[in-house]
């Protein structure tokens, strides 16, 4: 009785004892607990508000690129790279040695391909986003640098023609709205020997790359209004 009536005692004083607050290291470690959670929170918030337009403009970028590339699927000697925003001719696309002028393939896959990148352009994402389709005509690196630097702009000016003079190109067949746009899209530009392929033929080619505004570019287009008349241009090469 009387060990039983101890235990008891002492029992409920050990239950009488503890205390009813938390410590004060639990108390700290709670309090850093909720700091870095709303510190979490609070960079997430930056983080989402800082990255959040480039990445939508890279995501609406990658759809237009996607789309022209889903249209050209299929399409002999075109290929739509949507990671580098390029587009290339394949075998269509490549120059003889000291030539400027394609083989008649590239008349036939520029007709499947231009409707299809100014319908793209002219989209609610392509004009939001498309600044230009830059025509770039490559060089080996046989001869001099000024030589190879007019030869490629010789190129890319010769992909020009086949753009805009109908007598160039019977294949196309653009309407003169369309004609008009094309002079307002695309660009010509000479780049000698740069980027370089596994062999010499392969780099004696021509590309388009896909141009688009940034986040912060002035989007102002000194274009004239399309109209259904266009000047009518003539190749000079």
């Amino acid at each position: 009785m009387f060990g039983q009536s101890s235990h008891r005692r002492r029992k409920g004083k050990s239950e009488g004892e503890r205390p009813f607050w938390i410590s004060y290291a639990d108390l700290m470690t709670a309090m850093m607990v909720l700091f870095l959670s709303a510190m979490a929170v609070t960079i997430a918030a930056i983080t989402r508000k800082v990255k959040g337009p480039e990445e939508q403009r890279s995501a609406e970028i990658r759809d237009i690129c996607t789309n022209i590339k889903q249209q050209l699927t299929g399409v002999s000697n075109l290929a739509v790279d949507c990671v580098n925003n390029r587009i290339s001719f394949g075998a269509a696309g490549h120059f003889a040695t000291n030539e400027y002028r394609l083989p008649p393939e590239a008349d036939t896959a520029l007709a499947k391909m231009v409707p299809v990148v100014l319908d793209a352009a002219d989209s609610p994402l392509g004009h939001k986003w498309m600044k230009q389709v830059v025509v770039e005509g490559y060089t080996d690196t046989v001869g001099g640098y000024l030589y190879n630097l007019h030869l490629s702009l010789q190129r890319s000016e010769w992909m020009m023609c086949l753009l805009m003079d109908p007598r160039k190109n019977a294949e196309l067949r653009l309407s003169p709205v369309q004609l008009q746009r094309v002079r307002q899209l695309f660009l010509a530009g000479g780049v000698s020997f740069n980027n370089q392929q596994a062999t010499a033929d392969e780099s004696r080619r021509v590309e388009l790359r896909l141009d688009f505004y940034g986040l912060n570019k002035d989007k102002h287009r000194d274009a004239e209004p399309l109209s259904g008349t266009a000047p009518k241009d003539a190749c000079q090469l």
